[in-house]
């Protein structure tokens, strides 16, 4: 905004190109319609005298919150469905669409934020919002399921109950490795238990994996140990620093390495360390991708290629970052161990119980996937 050269300040912008010329969004551009929930300025960012739009946290990839200004003239073809229907209730899902989940791996994510193109792994992927507007009163789930579910338990079946389900029994490597062979064919499919004491013990267990995706924001219940904030792992299992493990700020510059000495346990961040990292939690991955190395190679010294990212030359805003390790990022990451560490833990009651699912009586849905979601063609951001 301060650049006086018309052409110096365009390329700042690092515009949204189509066969070398401009396309969605440019510096001179004037939005016709806001983001739900925030602030619209109808005048283009070039005219713009004020402030920015204060920045939010939205879900990048899987377990990496990051920021964004929430500004329609500044996103590449926001998905209004996803903005509009975002609430304090609404959960997203996310999961390979045209792609084979690579093993090991869980077959889906979930987040509370509004999901980035590509969430999943950085390699396409649909999302599927729970509900379909802001007020949480219309779900997405089929209402044949949820009528199929209910005659097959005798009782009813709430959307978020089928949510809660799915997490345990899809968001974890034993299914990926039981169903190996049919995930080779893109295209999602799971087994519903026609037992209604499966279903319920079920719901319990998925809804703390998805209370871990979502870092403490949804199916928040303090008396089943599932209190608001982010989760934490038992004391003395958890990961900390230590006193002389401290990831040095400024004016050490950004770390460049990320490695794991597995004898001690330890994650190395550059100078600093984390102990009691455990090998699991090291090596948790997402179809291919290793959580742990994706998220840092946002954070890292050089970040000119991050393992998955813009295929677009380098905008020379990116020579824009912090001078040296930030204290958010420390506490980012300590978030981010503690999740991955407790979703290792539930891992053995997720594969035990699905076991027992898939040799009970099962409900038959002739189409039983999500009513609507969003695919690469309708990108989140």
């Amino acid at each position: 905004m301060k650049e006086k050269d018309a052409a110096k300040k365009e390329i700042l912008f690092h515009p949204h190109l189509r066969g070398g010329e401009l396309g969605d969004k440019y510096s001179t551009k004037a939005a016709k319609v806001g983001l739900v929930g925030h602030d619209f300025r109808g005048f283009s960012v070039a005219n713009d005298k004020g402030a920015a739009i204060a920045p939010i946290r939205y879900a990048f990839r899987s377990f990496d919150r990051q920021w964004i200004i929430p500004d329609a003239r500044l996103i590449n073809q926001p998905n209004p469905t996803l903005w509009k229907g975002w609430s304090e209730r609404q959960i997203f899902v996310t999961a390979p669409e045209d792609q084979p989940v690579r093993p090991p791996a869980p077959t889906i994510s979930f987040s509370s934020l509004i999901p980035d193109l590509h969430h999943y792994n950085g390699r396409g992927g649909r999302v599927y919002p729970l509900w379909s507007d802001e007020q949480a009163t219309q779900s997405n789930v089929r209402a044949a399921v949820l009528q199929t579910l209910a005659k097959a338990h005798g009782a009813p079946v709430a959307p978020d109950d089928v949510i809660a389900y799915l997490a345990t029994v899809m968001a974890h490597p034993a299914f990926t490795a039981r169903f190996r062979d049919d995930l080779v064919r893109p295209g999602l499919r799971v087994p519903l238990t026609a037992d209604r004491t499966l279903f319920d013990e079920a719901v319990v267990l998925g809804r703390e994996v998805v209370w871990l995706h979502c870092y403490g924001e949804r199916f928040v219940d303090p008396a089943a140990g599932r209190p608001k904030g982010a989760p934490r792992m038992a004391k003395g299992e958890a990961p900390f620093i230590p006193g002389d493990g401290a990831i040095p700020g400024v004016p050490e510059p950004l770390p460049e390495t990320l490695t794991y000495d597995a004898a001690k346990r330890r994650l190395v961040v550059g100078k600093g360390f984390v102990d009691n990292v455990t090998p699991a939690m090291r090596a948790y991955e997402i179809s291919g991708k290793i959580v742990l190395d994706q998220w840092f190679s946002y954070r890292r010294r050089d970040r000119t290629k991050p393992m998955i990212g813009d295929k677009r030359p380098p905008s020379p805003l990116e020579k824009i970052q912090p001078e040296g390790w930030l204290a958010e990022y420390t506490e980012d990451l300590l978030n981010l161990l503690n999740v991955l560490g407790r979703l290792v833990a539930l891992e053995p009651r997720q594969a035990e119980l699905l076991n027992r699912i898939v040799a009970g009586p099962l409900v038959a849905i002739a189409d039983s996937e999500p009513q609507s979601g969003t695919t690469d063609d309708e990108p989140s951001q």
